[in-house]
């Protein structure tokens, strides 16, 4: 597996973590934090999210279908949000999205700042936050003001501690896929952010101290260049004939996240399981890629065919 990130990406973390308890070896391909980038551009059409996965010429949006991939290739089926229970899937779910919202805008700090400095150009620093600017104003979630966020992050944090008590890990006696969309945001507050609240929740900090100690799995570095020549020298995998009955089957369309950094990628659909989208995307350049994407929190539409 290669990944594409950049350090301070917290769902890069997310992902970056998993594959440490997974203990896999992985490629890692560092992209910009900002658009424009070429080399994503090119692998998975308008998706625009961090971090994006690619085996071969398959590509994986979102880190529900990375970690689904993560779990296959580890034989770790805890860490497939779509193993849990409609529960815990529901928790994942709202912590990914809402409680991490409400944890950027808590734990913002000038240490963060300093750190995102020292990581990119002051040119890339400004463009960061204007670009990220332009991605809430079009969001359909909305951030929360301050003291709203911080209300409701601190009763997440002794819901959290509450659930430690009695289990080294939020949903019992191993870390599942809503561990790490717990820990990464908070992982942005404490070590990014460096923010104090979070001294007073003891158990919280044990239980992330105990997902980072096993690492990040095995990491080598590969450039740009490699990854887009790995792609194009491989062909797509297979896809069942189970996952190729979905009447659209064939038709060109667009998929798109239905939150925030809602760019959309268009191809065919070629394959539909029951938590996945796959769409073809035919490029000059690297021939065949099938990119995938969860039906989850993503929407799909019909695209005009061109004449």
């Amino acid at each position: 597996m290669i990944l594409h990130h950049y350090a301070l990406s917290p769902f890069s973390e997310k992902i970056r973590a998993m594959l440490g308890t997974a203990n896999l070896p992985w490629q890692s391909c560092i992209t910009r934090e900002l658009p424009p980038r070429p080399v994503l551009a090119a692998l998975a059409g308008g998706y625009r999210k961090i971090p994006v996965a690619q085996i071969g010429a398959d590509i994986f949006c979102d880190t529900r279908v990375i970690a689904s991939e993560i779990a296959a290739l580890s034989g770790k089926p805890e860490l497939a949000l779509e193993s849990a229970d409609e529960a815990t899937q529901a928790y994942a779910n709202a912590t990914d999205l809402y409680v991490f919202m409400d944890l950027l805008t808590a734990s913002a700090t000038l240490t963060a700042g300093r750190k995102m400095l020292a990581s990119m150009s002051i040119r890339d620093f400004i463009g960061f936050f204007v670009d990220r600017i332009r991605i809430g104003s079009k969001a359909k979630v909305k951030a929360r003001n301050p003291r709203q966020a911080k209300s409701r992050v601190l009763a997440h944090l002794a819901a959290t501690e509450q659930r430690l008590q009695s289990q080294p890990y939020l949903f019992g006696q191993q870390a599942t896929h809503a561990d790490f969309s717990t820990y990464h945001s908070l992982w942005i507050a404490r070590d990014v952010a460096e923010w104090s609240a979070l001294k007073d929740f003891p158990l919280v900090m044990a239980w992330m101290d105990r997902l980072q100690a096993v690492g990040q799995g095995q990491r080598t570095e590969v450039s740009a260049e490699q990854a887009l020549k790995i792609a194009r020298d491989a062909t797509p995998r297979a896809i069942a004939v189970e996952h190729q009955q979905d009447a659209r089957i064939g038709k060109r369309v667009s998929i798109a996240p239905s939150d925030y950094a809602r760019d959309a990628t268009v191809g065919r659909l070629v394959g539909v399981t029951s938590t996945r989208w796959i769409i073809a995307r035919e490029t000059p350049d690297l021939g065949t890629l099938h990119v995938h994407f969860p039906q989850t929190g993503y929407a799909l539409r019909d695209v005009a065919e061109s004449h």
